[in-house]
């Protein structure tokens, strides 16, 4: 009789996809990176543009606005620079030595998961900073101070006043504001920014402004 062998392969070293999973988490990271500091910009009454401090919606000082929104923020960001470390720089010999080399890859993995989750969140908190403010700014434009504010008003200033909103911006605020409410004084934001987050996971702000974006892709 003819023997029969069953020969079974295997291929044991997976760095490739554990690299791949270390880069996606370092690109993906830098739109937290960027965003964070965007929403500094929103915040930080140096940066804008005669907005109140913190985006306060009334009585500053007695209300915080969005600053313990951007401390979450800031938090999740610092949080990912340890996450974003590689995993598959590492290796230790186990088994008896018969796996000296292993990818880390599954760890890498989860890691990268961690911090897309994670720049979801960041970005749903721009994104209700970005809507606050432009409420704000509508209210000067619109209040009772109208007049106070418009002679103020000159240069570049002036020119941010003057300009309306984008259609998809307008229509990312106006959804927003479906889910969300202004914020008028302090109130727990967890909500808000899990209803923003799920916002962004089901491609609802993508669909608003898809008509713009679809502009690139040409």
């Amino acid at each position: 009789m003819t023997k029969k062998v069953c020969l079974v392969v295997t291929f044991m070293e997976n760095t490739h996809a554990g690299k791949a999973a270390d880069y996606l988490a370092i690109a993906v990271h830098e739109i937290a990176s960027m965003s964070v500091m965007r929403i500094e910009r929103l915040l930080n009454h140096h940066y804008n543009k005669h907005l109140s401090k913190f985006l306060t919606g009334i009585k500053p000082g007695l209300n915080s606005g969005l600053m313990i929104a951007q401390y979450t923020a800031a938090a999740l960001v610092s949080e990912n620079k340890v996450l974003t470390h590689p995993s598959t720089v590492d290796s230790i010999s186990t088994c008896g030595g018969a796996e000296d080399h292993v990818s880390m890859g599954a760890f890498a993995a989860r890691k990268a998961l961690q911090v897309v989750e994670h720049v979801e969140y960041v970005l749903a908190i721009e994104m209700i900073a970005a809507c606050q403010a432009i409420d704000l700014r509508d209210e000067k434009l619109s209040g009772p101070l109208k007049e106070i504010y418009e002679e103020k008003l000159s240069g570049p200033l002036k020119d941010f006043y003057d300009k309306k909103l984008s259609g998809p911006l307008k229509d990312v605020h106006d959804l927003v504001r479906t889910r969300i409410k202004h914020l008028k004084e302090d109130r727990f934001m967890g909500p808000d920014i899990e209803m923003a987050v799920q916002l962004i996971q089901e491609g609802q702000i993508w669909t608003a402004v898809s008509s713009c974006m679809s502009e690139f892709n040409k």
